[in-house]
């Protein structure tokens, strides 16, 4: 019996954006938040450069564990990060970066969802060049300054 590869058996093969995207989607699955699972990838001449996903930082219980203060407060999506003891995956992939000294300036950032406002500032800063996001996030101020900024935002499609 011949094996048949992939290929061969269905031709299809995923574009590069399809690629990271679906990478950023199985990211994601590792996030600890329970009120939404956020995955993010960097990426930059089609290498990945670093990872990220949402929830607390290192060696800190989870919000599972310890409960979410955003959510016993009834704070709506989008408003009062500060309250969020956890990282969102934008910031943990830059932080990835940044710890292993790997340049990202140029880069284009895959992720789950559109970013936070907070999120937003650190892409600017960060020199991301392009935002490639799978959903909508409640946050129309950081739309306006990714678009100020001129980064570049692409809504993917499946």
């Amino acid at each position: 019996m011949q094996e048949i590869g992939f290929l061969e058996q269905n031709n299809t093969r995923p574009d590069w954006d399809s690629y990271f995207m679906q990478i950023a989607q199985v990211v994601a699955t590792r996030s600890t938040c329970i009120r939404r699972q956020v995955g993010a990838l960097i990426v930059k001449d089609n290498n990945i450069l670093a990872t990220g996903y949402n929830g607390v930082p290192k060696g800190l219980e989870h919000c599972a564990q310890v409960g979410c203060i955003r959510a016993q407060l009834g704070v709506p999506s989008g408003e009062r990060h500060e309250l969020c003891r956890g990282l969102h995956a934008e910031q943990n992939a830059i932080i990835q970066a940044a710890v292993h000294g790997t340049k990202i300036a140029g880069g284009t950032l895959y992720c789950t969802h559109q970013p936070c406002v907070v999120c937003t500032k650190m892409i600017i800063n960060a020199g991301i060049e392009k935002v490639i996001i799978a959903n909508n996030y409640p946050d129309k101020l950081a739309e306006e300054m990714l678009c100020a900024a001129k980064v570049k935002i692409v809504r993917w499609e499946k």
